[in-house]
């Protein structure tokens, strides 16, 4: 029977059970698979390159006489062969050799030869090339480009080239159906069948542009990428469109008593995705909403709001946060605000005892905890709800996608929970169309009144004690500050100040302040005590690592520094540099930079010195560090792509989202497209 490309590669030439399954554990089960899995460099073996041409890093052909074979004792014993053409000499250099192969370096004898060149004291030289003798005259040179593959322990190139040769076989003579759609006329550089992108990637012919090639932007490889963005949409379309289709309590929405007791005005931004969410509460089916919103504009009073939707209605509601110190600050203010209206909050956290955390569950599944606010802690098999209405999710980020859909499952078994989903790290448009088109989106893009945009300052390291003063006068003033290290202990790699030295010499330098230090060894119970102290004013200075990233509310606080910042992505610098300006004094970021600085080290301060927008920031991280410092790596992790690269193909994004909407009611081409490029669709139907 002949093969076809959904064929286990196990009945190619050459792959027998243990190879394949060594290609199983790269993700390499089908014959389409192995085409899938595209060459991460190439090499030009199309031609014979003069030995006076090779040039220094390069790689070259070569093909000449052996001149002499000699046998060196230096540092290692080496084989050295040197060969001669009409044009001059270059030595091959072998650490591993045996007498039989230096016995077949016979003076006089041809020798094709493929390595880098590289100058050394004798001259140019190869180091371990591929190498033939006698090669054959009339096959003299290959007539593509040699394709080279990311690969693991135990597959060998020649074993690649051989089975990729053999799925190009299989492919034109397929009887399968591989394309399926048809692209919009704007992408006329993009008309070009899978098959002749693909038989193209993997043997290019040595006129193309071996530069563009490898930056993964040739139009067969651009092809390729949109195909896999299409199927990354349609699944999560499909994911989509199943959670709607299934069924969830409608909670009244008209009347809302937080919102009501409210001593404050929402901003316009707030109101509207309150609304959005009201509306998306009173449906039948589960909201599923992701609320972005940066630094400071106000996530934490929308949660509260939409809990108090679910418990006025007579449901509960869970918060998850991603660290302790985020959930008691959560904790602190939902109690605050729930209370006088008769709701019932409590915590769920790891430091509790078995005795406490016993307590709590009954409690919870009996109905007497309303509303539950905890770490991971709330995801493990014994909690249990009574009837669970609200899944709030804070710094979604920090999750990864199971978490949040074994959260989900906790609802009743035939009513989904609905789901809110917070982020304050702001995300690119087409990065949250491909990583969130499951979610509808609501932006919170005005900050409250009264806040003041934070100035940001670059110091030189030079200037420490400058920067001590101007902290001891604000504390002195009645304002408090934070100075943030990114590293805990000395290491003789990273040239940062630690933590605890810093706390160390600022005790004193400072001895008339109450300074604090908080870091991710400290016990829960350490860290809560600390970060109280701070809240309530009787810490006027808190050292600390990035544990304070987000969640820490303290409006009294007007000063960040922060050290060694060309070591953190702007992400993360800007949810450090957020937990000051949230209240009306005006605030001050001062990232204390050690020189020399790389040229995207200062391009990274430079744009936080300019700007305070999250979303202009984001943009700017995305294209400097890839998706993976926004998204997290839990989150690119759901994101496995095979060919597309977020940062390198997001000008395709949108098109891939248009032409799956036109795709999702082809309900055989959307399955075939998914199951071509997705290995595991089921994480996005299941849940």
């Amino acid at each position: 029977m002949p093969l076809e490309l959904t064929s286990d590669i196990r009945f190619l030439k050459g792959v027998g059970p243990k190879m394949a399954e060594k290609f199983h554990t790269i993700g390499i089960q089908t014959v389409l698979d192995l085409l899938f899995h595209l060459p991460r460099d190439y090499q030009d073996r199309t031609r014979i390159t003069p030995i006076r041409e090779c040039q220094v890093g390069r790689y070259a052909q070569i093909e000449g006489a052996i001149l002499q074979t000699q046998v060196t004792f230096g540092k290692r014993r080496s084989l050295l062969v040197t060969v001669e053409d009409l044009s001059g000499k270059i030595t091959l250099r072998f650490f591993h050799f045996n007498k039989q192969q230096q016995a077949n370096m016979e003076k006089g004898r041809q020798i094709r030869a493929f390595a880098e060149c590289r100058l050394l004291n004798q001259g140019m030289e190869m180091i371990h090339p591929e190498y033939s003798l006698d090669p054959d005259p009339i096959n003299t040179v290959n007539e593509k480009l040699t394709a080279i593959y990311s690969t693991t322990q135990g597959i060998s190139q020649t074993l690649w080239r051989n089975l990729q040769t053999q799925a190009i076989a299989v492919l034109e003579n397929s009887t399968e159906q591989v394309d399926s759609i048809q692209l919009p006329k704007h992408l006329k550089d993009l008309q070009i069948s899978l098959n002749e992108a693909l038989m193209f990637c993997h043997n290019p012919p040595p006129t193309v542009k071996v530069d563009q090639l490898l930056e993964g932007k040739h139009p067969y490889q651009m092809r390729l990428a949109l195909d896999e963005l299409i199927a990354h949409q349609l699944s999560l379309l499909t994911y989509r469109h199943q959670r709607r289709s299934q069924a969830s309590s409608a909670l009244a929405t008209e009347d809302n008593p937080l919102l009501n007791a409210l001593p404050f005005q929402l901003t316009n931004a707030q109101a509207r995705v309150v609304d959005e969410i009201a509306n998306d509460l009173n449906q039948s089916h589960p909201m599923m909403r992701l609320v972005q919103g940066d630094v400071g504009s106000g996530k934490t009073i929308i949660a509260a709001i939409a809990a108090c939707f679910a418990l006025t209605s007579g449901f509960q509601a869970v918060l998850m946060a991603p660290t302790e110190i985020l959930a008691e600050q959560h904790l602190v203010s939902f109690t605050e605000w729930f209370t006088p209206l008769g709701f019932t909050v409590e915590s769920l956290l790891g430091k509790h005892t078995k005795k406490q955390k016993r307590e709590r569950l009954e409690a919870l599944k009996a109905g007497d905890i309303q509303c539950l606010i905890g770490t991971h802690a709330v995801i493990e098999d014994d909690v249990q709800f009574h009837q669970l209405g609200l899944i709030i999710i804070d710094e979604q980020h920090r999750f990864g996608v199971h978490q949040r859909l074994k959260l989900h499952n906790k609802g009743q078994a035939d009513l989904l929970p609905h789901q809110l989903i917070m982020t304050a790290t702001p995300i690119p448009r087409t990065l949250a169309m491909t990583a969130y088109a499951d979610l509808d989106l609501s932006i919170i893009d005005e900050l409250p009144k009264g806040r003041q945009p934070i100035i940001t300052k670059l110091v030189d390291q030079h200037r420490r004690n400058d920067v001590i003063e101007r902290i001891h006068k604000a504390c002195l003033d009645g304002q408090q500050a934070y100075w943030v290290c990114t590293l805990i202990e000395e290491s003789e790699t990273l040239n940062c100040q630690t933590a605890e030295d810093t706390f160390t010499q600022l005790q004193q330098a400072l001895p008339n302040l109450q300074i604090g230090l908080v870091h991710g060894r400290l016990k829960p119970t350490e860290k809560a005590l600390i970060m109280e102290a701070f809240a309530n004013g009787d810490i006027h200075l808190l050292v600390a690592t990035t544990v304070i990233e987000v969640g820490v509310n303290v409006p009294n606080a007007a000063i960040m520094v922060i050290e060694n910042p060309e070591r953190l992505g702007l992400s993360q610098l800007h949810q450090l540099r957020g937990r000051v300006g949230r209240g009306h004094l005006q605030s001050y970021c001062l990232l204390v930079y050690q020189k020399p600085l790389s040229s995207q080290g200062k391009e990274r301060l430079q744009i936080m010195r300019e700007s305070n927008d999250g979303f202009v920031i984001a943009e700017k991280d995305m294209a400097l560090r890839g998706p993976g410092e926004i998204l997290g790596d839990k989150q690119t992790g759901l994101i496995n792509f095979r060919v597309a690269h977020l940062e390198r193909d997001n000008h395709l994004v949108e098109d891939a989202r248009t032409i799956a909407l036109s795709l999702e009611q082809d309900s055989a081409t959307a399955k075939a497209l998914i199951a071509r490029w997705l290995h595991q669709p089921e994480i996005f139907m299941n849940g």
